[in-house]
């Protein structure tokens, strides 16, 4: 599997990005729409959003925000299911991280699901919050890297 990534640019880029976040949070995961969708959810220098395309078919999107202390914040990381344990997701992340070097960020900031946390810890994220916090029903913990 050739995995091509994209820096969203378009307004049709964004909607595919849209689309895959429906699919896996949406219908999925039971997330509500309007907790899904939110202000972010826009092409803007505030807002960076990451397609990645395997074979033709778009296969998975995140997006960064700007978080305070020079930090990236990693948000709506999502992998369509046929895609899923192929190393989509990390490939992902890698480009999030790599954009957020880029930018001159110091670290990234992200809020994983429990059922993902190993995942992350995997690609060297550790775990900062005492305990797990509902965001939109799903159990999270609050995760840290340093993007030296």
């Amino acid at each position: 599997m050739a995995a091509v990534i994209i820096h969203v640019e378009t307004q049709e880029q964004l909607e595919h990005c849209l689309e895959i976040r429906k699919e896996v949070f949406v219908k999925e995961q039971n997330v509500p729409l309007d907790l899904e969708i939110d202000e972010f959810d826009k092409l803007s220098p505030d807002v960076h959003h990451v397609l990645v395309e395997v074979d033709g078919t778009y296969a998975a999107t995140g997006r960064l925000t700007y978080y305070k202390d020079n930090s990236a914040k990693m948000q709506r990381i999502a992998v369509r299911q046929a895609f899923r344990s192929h190393g989509i997701g990390k490939i992902l992340l890698i480009a999030l991280e790599e954009l957020a070097r880029e930018l001159a960020l110091s670290q990234s900031v992200l809020d994983a699901q429990c059922q993902a946390e190993g995942f992350y810890r995997k690609l060297g994220y550790e775990t900062i919050s005492t305990e797990p916090f509902d965001d939109a029903g799903i159990p999270h913990v609050r995760m840290v890297k340093p993007l030296k």
